[in-house]
């Protein structure tokens, strides 16, 4: 089977992560080539041992807009057009589009004779004119969906789609986030932590939606009763390009100018992109998530890896992977004063943590391996062949 795996940019961020996983594991019956930019994502399939092929960056705003709309859909048409060249000169019998661009891109190379295109539905969109626009093309033009959990699903299904999405959830590689290979008083040394330091995080790009705001109010509030309280916000802009749905540069200097209003200086520490995430959340006390709604919530899952409770959000992926109160605790978004109390309780019970820690290793052991993930791809694609062959 040759695959084209295409994806829009070559920052890494869940979706590239996903990705990189599912590369990792496929079996030796799949040839894969990548289409990517240069950059990061290039570099970390090329060191998996799969060829990539460089393509333009592609960053269309799926917002209307009189100069940057027709620039997108050119850049769209072009970019389809070289996807549908590279298909044909690889051989590839299907496309894998890893984003909901890039599946833009895939369905253009269909409609001019390329292969049938799978797409990976990583984001919910807005409910806005011309995301709905693209949820039609994709649920049309597309012959497979794959969504991260049943609440991005649930986002793209209509009852006049064509195309009904499939829930795969994202893998992840239980191996790199074992407890059991960090030692966690090390870890906190690193960073700088004494035993009696209260830590928590936010594992995520910098963006309005990830909510770290909330959690820098949240750390205010606590502490007020925990005075040697330590918030580590880990994680960088992503995107910032004219297209991107938020001014995140400007986010983030909001969010140091939040620390310097709030006086906690000596309380939140930003570490920007990390590649030690496992030893980072080993080192935690608690991880947050407290984004306004999280289509899957690849940082849950490999907090819970690491036995390191998670207070999360309700809206989204994560109340498909928590059972709260056993292996971690929902919450709504953009109430600080609520995980404020509900984080101070988690912290004032050592035992409740160790045992939730444990309780959520064992959750996403049964459920997300890397294994289970590339297998039911596979299936995806070898129905998906069968039709076509048919």
């Amino acid at each position: 089977m040759r695959v084209l795996y295409a994806n829009h940019t070559s920052r890494i961020s869940g979706g590239e992560r996903a990705l990189l996983d599912l590369l990792a594991g496929l079996p030796g019956s799949v040839r894969a080539l990548v289409a990517c930019p240069r950059g990061p994502l290039a570099q970390a399939v090329g060191a998996l041992g799969i060829p990539v092929a460089a393509v333009a960056e592609a960053d269309a705003s799926l917002r209307l807009d009189p100069w940057h709309t027709p620039r997108g859909i050119a850049q769209l048409l072009r970019a389809g057009l070289a996807l549908r060249r590279l298909s044909r000169r690889y051989g590839a019998q299907l496309i894998h589009a890893n984003s909901i661009r890039t599946g833009l891109m895939a369905v253009v190379s269909a409609r001019l004779g390329g292969p049938p295109v799978v797409v990976n539905l990583h984001d919910c969109l807005p409910p806005t004119r011309i995301t709905n626009m693209v949820k039609h093309i994709l649920s049309s033009d597309a012959s497979v969906l794959i969504a991260n959990s049943h609440y991005t699903a649930a986002s793209f299904a209509s009852p006049t789609s064509s195309t009904t999405p499939v829930t795969i959830y994202n893998p992840f590689d239980l191996g790199r986030f074992n407890p059991g290979l960090v030692d966690r008083n090390e870890a906190r040394t690193k960073l700088g932590m004494r035993t009696t330091t209260l830590a928590l995080g936010v594992i995520a790009q910098i963006t309005p939606w990830k909510g770290q705001a909330d959690a820098i109010r949240c750390a205010a509030l606590l502490r007020q009763t925990s005075p040697d309280l330590r918030l580590l916000l880990v994680g960088d802009v992503k995107f910032s390009s004219k297209a991107t749905r938020y001014d995140n540069r400007a986010y983030a200097r909001s969010l140091r100018a939040l620390v310097e209003d709030l006086n906690l200086q000596d309380t939140v520490q930003f570490l920007g992109e990390r590649e030690d995430v496992p030893q980072v959340m080993r080192a935690l006390d608690i991880v947050l998530v407290p984004s306004w709604e999280e289509p899957f919530g690849r940082t849950v899952i490999e907090a819970m890896a690491m036995e390191t409770p998670v207070v999360a959000t309700e809206v989204g992926g994560p109340s498909e992977v928590i059972t709260n109160g056993v292996d971690g605790v929902l919450l709504p978004p953009q109430q600080p004063q609520r995980w404020a109390a509900a984080v101070g309780d988690l912290l004032a019970n050592p035992s409740r943590r160790a045992e939730m820690g444990r309780r959520g290793r064992a959750t996403v052991a049964k459920s997300f391996s890397r294994e289970a993930h590339v297998a039911r791809v596979l299936d995806a694609y070898q129905g998906l062949l069968s039709f076509h062959l048919n």
